[in-house]
């Protein structure tokens, strides 16, 4: 496999207005600047922990094989 194809990225998810709303918030007034912040914070967050945890368990839902140990 080449690096390009290996390097290629996928987008994962995104923040909407909507959600914060339905989190009980009232996001009315917030500005995309604050959306942005809140999208980047929600992204460190998601890297630092759960990334690493659910990557693993959807790959092998979706029946991606294991590298086999040489």
């Amino acid at each position: 496999m080449t690096n390009n194809k290996k390097l290629k990225q996928f987008p994962i998810t995104s923040i909407c207005r909507a959600d914060l709303e339905g989190a009980g918030f009232d996001a009315s007034g917030v500005d995309d600047g604050t959306m942005k912040q809140i999208a980047s914070k929600m992204a460190e967050a998601y890297l630092e922990i759960i990334f690493w945890i659910d990557m693993p368990l959807v790959a092998e839902y979706y029946e991606v094989p294991r590298k086999k140990l040489k």
